[in-house]
Order: structure tokens, then sequence, then C-alpha cells
């Protein structure tokens, strides 16, 4: 999951009015809300298990 974002930092949906973007995976049962900087490296907010 992580490296899914990784290879692709815009599979998960924007978040209005900031700069995060939220990804769910329901295989894995994970939500993930991040930040993906200029030089694209991502800085992950929140990382929440079901």
């Amino acid at each position: 999951m992580i490296v899914a974002i990784s290879v692709n930092p815009r599979l998960g949906t924007e978040v209005p009015g900031t700069l995060l973007r939220d990804y769910a995976d329901e295989i894995d049962e994970v939500r993930v809300i991040y930040y993906v900087t200029a030089l694209r490296t991502i800085t992950i907010v929140a990382y929440i298990e079901a």
C-alpha cells in the first residue's frame, strides 16, 4: 500500500481546501492521509488500520 503511493503519489483523492491527499485500501483495510512535497517526497500525516 505504501509502495503503491510511492509509485503513484496521485492515487489518493485531494482533501478540499488543503494540500493533503486521502487514500483508502479496502484489501488491507488501511487509510492513509499524506502530503506530497514539491520534490515528490511523501509525508504521511495519518495511518489508520481498520
